[in-house]
């Protein structure tokens, strides 16, 4: 009847079987099993192997078509196959298969355009490269040698897979959906013969960053031969371009990305407070021992105190916890806060990369505000932003770090200033640190350095321990930096070091 489905001829259906189970080898990515059900199985097992052997396909489906009988006892099937292939993403193409009882048994007849109708003897598929990719550049617009920034690049698919590389790979791969394309190639000589791919060629373009090449080799090579995770980072004050983020070891950039307490280099912060709320460099400055708070024992390094009629300007070059701890009642509990934002702290940055931009929250006690004029409690910071803290007291003004000026869509203001006055004492403050105080690594260096020290405690463990931390500039160039050691003990006698290496490093 004109609705029922009409009966398979038998010969088609009995020809049908070997070509199923050969394209469902060939699916299975089997290789010889597939050639098995061929009246040629070397040939078509070499050429099956070299396909799937280029291409790497992830996932191959093939649907067979409707057959016709043919003369000679043959049948011909039309098959489609679909392929996901790393780099070149869906691959699809149709072909005929031609299947003969000569021999008595029915066998696929094997021919090269049988697996591809584009190939020829002697030929297979394979992928050539989509384009160029661009690269990632430094400020002198040379290939950046920075790994933690750069990232990479995935060996299979070809694209970003972390770092800049990762963020800007739709601007270094040109947009390009593929990476690559698939082309008949010579099996010989494996060069392309025929491009298969209808995507059109894009040419990627670079990424331009600030890093400056001398800077960043500086600052890596001071890094080298430490045994804890660091980190240095420098900017150019005028403009907040990144000059240097260098990690040891790679893969996190915790340069840009880290959170840490900040310890004692959040000074800074606590002391253009107290400077601002009256506070004089001169003004008397009592350093014990050790300060309570609320049943909770506070402590300097090693339990130094010093000596009677002491200054703020002493506490400050010392790094004298106790007295900060004792003047929190100098500050509200908004201050700490407030004056951080002069420092670009806590805002949203538009960097071009990732970045970690600081957490100075509102404290909620009295223990809380004594740990957060030390920079502990939940103070929290990248080394990016202890430099750019530097780099405020240099300028007098925030200026919010960059590193692909061309991807910064709104550079973040600060919605407080620093009081001129204020960063004037400050400047003097960090000076006398290098010269009278706790940075005394860096004395006697050129570039007339500038710095603070800090040890910041985290963890639970008796006795704590410590980041090593030390942030600074130099008066006479353009130049702000912070050296972070993790678990790395102390800021002056650890930090301090890495810090000198990486100036020296720099005079050279």
């Amino acid at each position: 009847m004109g609705g029922d489905k009409q009966e398979e001829d038998p010969a088609v259906a009995s020809a049908r079987e070997p070509l199923t189970a050969f394209l469902a080898a060939w699916a299975g990515h089997d290789a010889v099993k597939a050639a098995s059900y061929t009246d040629t199985p070397d040939g078509a097992a070499s050429l099956l192997t070299s396909v799937l052997t280029n291409l790497k396909p992830s996932r191959t489906t093939i649907d067979g078509g409707e057959g016709r009988r043919e003369a000679d006892g043959k049948a011909r099937f039309p098959f489609t196959v679909a392929m996901e292939v790393p780099g070149a993403g869906a691959v699809t193409w149709t072909s005929h298969a031609q299947v003969s009882d000569a021999s008595g048994t029915w066998k696929v007849e094997f021919t090269s355009p049988m697996i591809h109708p584009e190939l020829s003897s002697g030929q297979t598929l394979a992928l050539k490269s989509v384009g160029n990719r661009a690269q990632v550049l430094d400020a002198e617009g040379d290939p950046l040698r920075a790994e933690s920034l750069v990232g990479s690049v995935d060996p299979v698919s070809g694209k970003g897979a972390s770092g800049l590389e990762a963020r800007y790979d739709a601007v270094l791969s040109g947009g390009r959906k593929s990476v690559k394309s698939l082309v008949v190639a010579d099996r010989q000589s494996g060069r392309a013969v025929k491009e298969l791919s209808e995507e059109a060629p894009a040419e990627g373009r670079p990424v331009h960053t600030t890093i400056d090449p001398r800077v960043q080799k500086a600052a890596a090579d001071a890094l080298t031969g430490s045994d804890a995770h660091a980190a240095v980072v420098a900017v150019d004050p005028r403009n907040g371009h990144i000059l240097a983020a260098a990690n040891r070891p790679g893969g996190f950039n915790r340069a840009l990305e880290g959170r840490y307490p900040p310890g004692s280099v959040f000074k800074v912060v606590t002391a253009a407070a107290l400077l601002e709320g009256g506070m004089k460099a001169e003004s008397p400055a009592p350093c014990p021992k050790f300060a309570r708070v609320d049943g909770q024992r506070f402590e300097n390094q090693k339990q130094f105190e010093l000596p009677a009629g002491s200054t703020f300007a002493d506490a400050f070059t010392q790094s004298c916890n106790t007295y900060f701890v004792n003047a929190r009642d100098r500050l509200s509990d908004t201050d700490l806060r407030d004056t951080a934002q002069a420092f670009g702290i806590g805002g949203r940055w538009d960097v071009g990369t990732t970045t970690y931009d600081g957490s100075v929250p509102v404290t909620t006690s009295d223990n809380d505000k004594a740990a957060a004029t030390i920079g502990q409690a939940r103070i929290q910071a990248s080394p990016l932003v202890m430099a750019s803290v530097a780099a405020t007291v240099k300028t007098g003004r925030f200026s919010q770090p960059v590193l692909v000026p061309d991807a910064v869509k709104e550079t973040y203001r600060a919605p407080a200033e620093l009081d001129a006055g204020v960063a004037r004492e400050l400047r003097e403050l960090m000076r006398a640190t290098v010269t009278s105080g706790s940075a005394h690594a860096l004395k006697g260096l050129s570039g007339r350095p500038h710095a603070k020290t800090g040890t910041a405690e985290f963890g639970s463990g008796t006795p704590p321990r410590t980041h090593a931390w030390m942030i600074g500039y130099q008066g006479d160039l353009d130049l702000a930096w912070a050296v972070l050691l993790e678990d790395g003990g102390s800021g002056g006698a650890d930090a301090g070091p890495v810090a000198a290496r990486f100036l020296r490093n720099l005079a050279r």
